[in-house]
């Protein structure tokens, strides 16, 4: 039996038969292999023209002295070198001194809206774990700012926030009384506080979203075994809800920051193109540069600078997380 086996395969081997077929399954095999790229290509392609092609020429372009003298032609405009970046970063002039102002507005106020958009969303999600009476309508209604169209929404922040007729100043001033007088929400320092609001009220329903799916992830027996242990609420959210969440919440954090600190439209929509200095964000920031003062080159050398900041933050937040998965796991 030892060898009459090799043999047969032997004889298999060189058979015209089988050597025949070898060939004909390998365009199919080629077929099967090239279709999931094929079926990629059309959204490859949207997505070069889309990103990739607008991101190289706005490079290219930092590097020009691209102004409104050479709007109608800007490849005829001069090279200047880094001459928009040393611009930027010069923090004792004023073109640099307002970009790092922006940056730290921006930063102060995406840490505020990103924790209280994951600590209002994640608290409503384990509160809706449980079953009561009209929680499917509640869950509806917790998702509305976040289906509501972002101009549609924040216009409606402007006529609330107005001075003389807005709601924000009837329910604090006039009904509560909690302020001496109306307050300016739109300009002055209370800007901010406007701009916060709204980015909370538009985006903690994703979070909430976010985390509701994950929480159908964890296994109810936990919960159970838990309480027979003596744990209380708050122990099992300690214990077992957020542990279980450490995934969903590291791409639910990183997605929200990403999305507040590049956010345009909400402080677009609510002042306009001049954004109180108080609520000055650096999306507005780096628009005012290109399209107010017309030095589009100056411009795209921030949005460059905005670029590398943004991938080497999240470099370090995928490290350290990766690493700190890895350690937990091990």
């Amino acid at each position: 039996m030892t060898t009459t086996a090799p043999a047969e395969a032997a004889v298999q081997q060189s058979s015209p038969g089988t050597a025949e077929k070898a060939p004909r399954r390998r365009p199919g095999r080629i077929r099967r292999i090239g279709l999931p790229y094929l079926l990629l290509l059309p959204a490859l392609l949207l997505e070069l023209l889309v990103h990739l092609v607008p991101m190289v020429i706005g490079i290219v372009m930092s590097f020009k002295e691209l102004t409104q003298f050479y709007i109608r032609d800007w490849g005829t405009a001069p090279w200047s070198g880094f001459d928009n970046y040393k611009v930027s970063v010069d923090f004792d002039a004023p073109v640099g001194e307002a970009l790092l102002h922006s940056f730290f507005v921006t930063v102060a106020f995406t840490l505020l809206s990103v924790g209280l958009c994951w600590l209002i969303g994640t608290t409503a999600a384990i509160y809706m774990q449980d079953t009561f009476r009209g929680r499917g309508l509640l869950r509806a209604l917790f998702l509305v700012p976040y289906a509501l169209p972002v101009y549609a929404a924040v216009i409606t922040w402007v006529f609330m926030f107005q001075h003389d007729n807005g709601l924000v100043n009837h329910v604090l001033h006039d009904q509560l009384h909690l302020t001496d007088k109306p307050s300016f929400w739109l300009i002055g320092d209370n800007s901010f506080y406007a701009l916060l609001t709204v980015s909370v009220w538009k985006g903690w329903p994703f979070a909430f979203l976010i985390v509701m799916a994950g929480l159908q992830n964890i296994p109810g027996e936990l919960y159970e075994a838990a309480a027979l242990d003596g744990a209380g609420m708050w122990q099992q959210i300690r214990r077992i809800t957020l542990p279980s969440l450490r995934p969903v919440n590291q791409v639910l954090v990183l997605v929200l920051f990403l999305w507040t600190f590049n956010d345009f439209n909400t402080p677009y929509v609510l002042f306009g193109k001049a954004a109180p200095e108080a609520a000055d964000l650096i999306s507005v920031h780096i628009y005012q540069a290109s399209f107010v003062t017309w030095n589009f080159g100056t411009g795209s050398a921030m949005s460059v600078l905005l670029l590398l900041f943004l991938l080497v933050v999240t470099g370090v937040y995928l490290a350290l997380t990766s690493r700190g998965r890895r350690a937990a796991d091990g």
